[in-house]
């Protein structure tokens, strides 16, 4: 090998070493916490899809009736 695939793998290395050191320092919430915020965000985006939906419908049947 030459010296560059020697270095070239070195920082490979040194670069998966650093980003498992970094993943253990993660904390991970809670099971039911996480269950909770994606139970909340499920909910707000149906209910500003389901506005967005009905505006959308009123506004194509407002211009339906002016353009005739």
């Amino acid at each position: 090998m030459t010296e560059k695939t020697k270095n070239l793998f070195s920082r490979i290395s040194q670069y998966v070493g650093e980003v498992q050191g970094e993943f253990n320092k993660i904390t991970w919430p809670p099971q039911a916490e996480t269950l909770n915020g994606t139970i909340s965000v499920v909910i707000i985006v149906s209910l500003i899809a389901t506005y967005l939906g009905v505006v959308d419908f009123g506004l194509s049947r407002v211009m339906q009736m002016v353009l005739g």
